[in-house]
Order: C-alpha cells, then sequence, then structure tokens
C-alpha cells in the first residue's frame, strides 16, 4: 500500500500563490494516474485537478482551469499542484490520491489510496 503525504499548504491573500506537493512511498507511483481534490467548510469532496501515469495527459475542472497546473516528477514519486491567482473560494483541505490504473479519472471512486490532506486558506 502507498503512503501518500501532502505538504505546502498555508494561510495567503486572494491574488497569490501556492504549491502543494504529494509524496509517495511504500510503492512506486510510476504506474499510478493521480489527482487533487479538496473539500470545502460545509460542503462535499470535489475533483480538482488530474494526471495520467506518465504526466502526459491532464484535466481541471472548470473552476481552477487556467489558474492551477498539475504536474508530477516520477523520479521522486512526487506529483504537484501550483495554484495562481488563488481567490477565496480556493479554500479549502487539499488531499491528492493515487489509483492502480495508468490512465487519469475525475471520480474520487476510482482512487484507492489518498494523503491526509493539506490545509489552504485564502483571505480576501
Amino acid at each position: 500500500q502507498v503512503l501518500l503525504v501532502e505538504s505546502g499548504g498555508g494561510l495567503v491573500q486572494a491574488g497569490g500563490s501556492l504549491r502543494l506537493s504529494c509524496a509517495g512511498s511504500g510503492r512506486t507511483l510510476s504506474t499510478s494516474a493521480m489527482g487533487w481534490f479538496r473539500r470545502a467548510p460545509g460542503k462535499e469532496r470535489e475533483f480538482v485537478a488530474a494526471i495520467d501515469w506518465s504526466g502526459g495527459s491532464t484535466y481541471y475542472a472548470g473552476s481552477v482551469k487556467g489558474r492551477f497546473t498539475i504536474s508530477r516528477d516520477n523520479a521522486k514519486n512526487t506529483m504537484y499542484l501550483q495554484m495562481n491567482s488563488l481567490k477565496p473560494e480556493d479554500t479549502a483541505v487539499y488531499y491528492c490520491a493515487a489509483r492502480r490504473d495508468v490512465s487519469l479519472s475525475t471520480r474520487d471512486a476510482d482512487f484507492g489510496a489518498w494523503g491526509q490532506g493539506a490545509q489552504v486558506t485564502v483571505s480576501s
């Protein structure tokens, strides 16, 4: 079983940037599609971005497209989420996830491994 650990969350003003990292241990993630999800206060968890095993294919939620960039470094067993032009509505706990399949997915039910979450707070 892979262990996923997020880092890089914090407090930022609206318009600012943050980069989240998701480091895997226990097994290689190089054959796993991965994704980022978030849960805002009082709301259900929602899809943010996904990436296939190679990094050659990505997909974004409409609310973050053009502002967020998902990437991965298989040599480091790590995935990233670069978040620019942050808005107060981006405030949430962000979770990284991995699935035992090379193809990307936007459905949280398709992911079997999850990190503990990283808090991102955007002030207005």
